[in-house]
């Protein structure tokens, strides 16, 4: 009988050494869940959706789940699901600012440890453990600066926002809507084409066929701004460095920054779209944080200055 007991007590303790061990949580594959936009939202995303997936690779140790959706309401869901499957890590890259306080709080009492990447969103900052975001603000800042030392005699903008409610819509339109409320500039149109290339072409068309003056555009991704040139050149608007109006678009894809060095965009303001690499050293110890927020430095770019040293270095894409 003791002899029996004594196996059966190697038998369990062979089993929990396998669950505590060789195959259990800390020698396993790390389970991340990400939650993004999707990668047909613009040439960033794209870029940024390839390199979460390259980074959060099985060859890296990572057992990758993600969820793509350009709707708060479905992104708070999918990562409620990703908490329920008990993944290690939440990744939040979100369709807007607002709405995240309960989720991150269940990730919290779960033991999931929260990063947020590319956006910030309004939630006390115990409930992540590091942002790697871009500075949004500074972006509309950095483009709307640019625009004022162009001194033009009058400025009238058509303004075309990414998706509102989003940290990137928010902090782009910022810095323009505090020179529409100086009464430096005029605003033309102000209208959301949530991101969208066709939307924005309908944007500039309206503006067009009304007959209204306007010599600025001013697009929060270069998808938008894409549709809107589309719109000029149907109808034989010049634009661009000798052009009438001037073109600014965002993010910096190298079809975009071609277009700034051929001369027909005026401004391109970057946005790095990798952040992966960063979250993976702070999640496996190999680097640290000082600050909950790590931002990453980002330039602006002038059709006159730039060169294909710049679009080889910064551009994104192909």
């Amino acid at each position: 009988m003791k002899k029996l007991t004594s196996l059966l007590l190697v038998g369990l303790l062979a089993v929990s050494m396998v669950f505590a061990g060789c195959g259990g949580k800390k020698s396993g594959a790390i389970k991340v869940g990400v939650v993004n936009n999707p990668p047909s939202e613009s040439g960033y995303r794209e870029a940024n959706v390839k390199d979460m997936e390259k980074v959060f690779s099985a060859e890296n140790g990572y057992e990758l789940k993600t969820a793509y959706s350009l709707k708060n309401d479905e992104q708070l869901q999918a990562a409620q699901g990703f908490i329920t499957e008990g993944v290690d890590y939440l990744l939040i890259s979100a369709a807007e600012t607002t709405g995240w306080d309960e989720v991150l709080k269940k990730a919290k009492e779960a033991g999931i440890k929260v990063y947020l990447f590319d956006r910030m969103i309004d939630v006390d900052e115990s409930l992540y453990e590091a942002a790697v975001v871009s500075d949004m603000a500074k972006e509309g800042e950095t483009a709307v600066n640019w625009l004022l030392s162009q001194n033009l005699d009058t400025y009238n903008v058509i303004h075309i926002q990414g998706a509102m409610g989003s940290d990137a819509q928010i902090g782009r339109t910022g810095a323009l809507d505090a020179q529409f409320a100086s009464g430096k500039m005029n605003k033309v149109v102000q209208q959301t084409a949530t991101w969208d290339e066709a939307e924005a072409k309908k944007i500039v068309e309206s503006v067009i066929n009304s007959g209204e003056d306007f010599n600025v555009i001013y697009a929060e991704n270069d998808g938008m701004a894409k549709g809107a040139v589309a719109a000029l050149d149907e109808n034989g608007i010049t634009h661009g460095v000798d052009g009438k109006v001037i073109v600014m678009g965002f993010d910096c894809n190298k079809w975009a920054l071609r277009e700034l060095l051929a001369g027909k965009w005026n401004y391109d303001g970057q946005c790095s779209p990798f952040q992966a690499q960063i979250i993976s050293d702070l999640i496996q110890g190999k680097s640290t944080n000082s600050s909950k927020k790590i931002i990453n430095e980002e330039k602006g770019f002038d059709a006159k200055t730039l060169t294909q040293g710049d679009i080889d270095t910064y551009g994104l894409g192909e």
